[in-house]
């Protein structure tokens, strides 16, 4: 396991390396010509709207990539994100506690490590610009974006290792879950910079997504009902990301990075 882990770790370094290297020896074409960036972002998130109801803050973690023109400096690309949370203010499980509020698992034992967890995303495309702030890196500046996509969380009913809950496992579980999802709309403000050495190339802004969603269960245990309700879930977020850009030259086939 050792010598692997040697292995995975040298090859690593040996990959870093090689783009370093190419982006020096490349240096002289700047950032120029379309490129198409692969980027991973991680942030904070506030609830709003309906979702403050059922969730309190939460932690995202994504991906995406962007294609964006040489002259115009448009961008069309796609994202996703997972949501990460761990405060739940609805108390869905309250029907089947006891009178201290304590789920009991097998062998009628309390589930203390029992808890409830949110889990989410947002999956979406989006078009957008980047404006330049210097004339000396016309690739960097205020990135604006507007996009589309799928907004979807539920309530992650998380078990105890030692004392299972029968009473949540499997096609019960999905009564109480909460599965939400629905069309929603996103922007971002930020600031955009690839760097001319091609070194540096990050984003930090401001995210703000409004999900019309609606519960997707067929029949909520705990409430003994079906909720129809239509939902405005809001998500307000600070994201920071690294970027990886791939130019392509205004020869066919030359692509650099």
């Amino acid at each position: 396991m050792q010598k692997k882990n040697n292995t995975l770790i040298t090859v690593l370094i040996l990959v870093i390396t090689l783009y370093w290297s190419n982006s020096y020896a490349q240096d002289e074409r700047q950032n120029i010509g379309n490129v198409v960036t692969l980027h991973f972002q991680t942030g904070g998130a506030i609830s709003a709207g309906d979702l403050s109801k059922r969730y309190g803050n939460f932690l995202t973690l994504g991906t995406g990539m962007d294609f964006i023109t040489e002259k115009s400096n448009w961008i069309f690309g796609w994202k996703g994100d997972f949501h990460f949370g761990t405060r739940v203010k609805e108390n869905v499980l309250g029907v089947i506690g006891g009178a201290d509020g304590f789920l009991f698992g097998n062998g009628l034992a309390s589930a203390d490590d029992f808890s409830l967890k949110q889990r989410g995303f947002y999956l979406g495309a989006h078009v957008g610009k980047i404006i330049p702030l210097s004339s000396e890196n016309s690739r960097s500046g205020i990135r604006l974006t507007l996009g589309a996509g799928l907004l979807q969380h539920r309530i992650r009913l998380q078990q105890d290792p030692v004392n299972f809950v029968p009473q949540i496992d499997d096609e019960y579980g999905k009564g109480y879950d909460r599965l939400t999802n629905g069309l929603a709309l996103r922007q971002f403000i930020g600031y955009q910079l690839l760097g001319k050495s091609k070194l540096v190339n990050f984003l930090i802004g401001i995210e703000a997504i409004q999900g019309f969603t609606q519960n997707r269960r067929s029949y909520n245990f705990d409430e003994m009902r079906q909720d129809t309700t239509k939902r405005l879930d809001i998500v307000l977020g600070l994201k920071i990301g690294w970027m990886l850009p791939f130019y392509v030259g205004e020869s066919t086939g030359q692509i650099y990075y």
